[in-house]
């Protein structure tokens, strides 16, 4: 994704799958606390349901919105940690293979840990 957004303007824009099916609203986007580069975005998949998060590289920001290169039932079956907390690098090795993503390019040092950007922008 292109690094230059600022990741709280990814906050409430829609995301769609990689067929164009709409998977939902960014909730909150993770940052990489050793590199502060937005890694991940929780999108609130409907109403009543929760957020699932997705992997900001490969995915893409096109005409303002979020594209997604995963079919939505795979991203509704992510593990769920909840939002509003950091992703422990075994978190985030579990979303990295559920999405089949190559881990291995990207050693983490064993203290990383992925921050959350405050989805108000106040809080940030």
């Amino acid at each position: 994704m292109q690094t230059d957004i600022d990741p709280r303007h990814l906050i409430g824009r829609k995301a769609f799958d990689r067929n164009g099916t709409k998977i939902g609203t960014i909730d909150e986007v993770y940052l990489d606390d050793a590199t502060g580069v937005p890694e991940w975005a929780a999108i609130r998949t409907g109403l009543f349901s929760r957020d699932a998060f997705v992997p900001l590289e490969p995915s893409e920001l096109v005409d303002g919105a979020l594209r997604v290169p995963f079919d939505r039932a795979l991203i509704k079956e992510a593990p769920d940690f909840g939002v509003g907390r950091h992703l422990s690098p075994e978190q985030e090795l579990q979303l990295y293979h559920h999405y089949g993503l190559d881990v291995a390019a990207t050693p983490l040092p064993p203290d990383h840990d992925f921050g959350r950007l405050a989805s108000n922008p106040d809080e940030v």
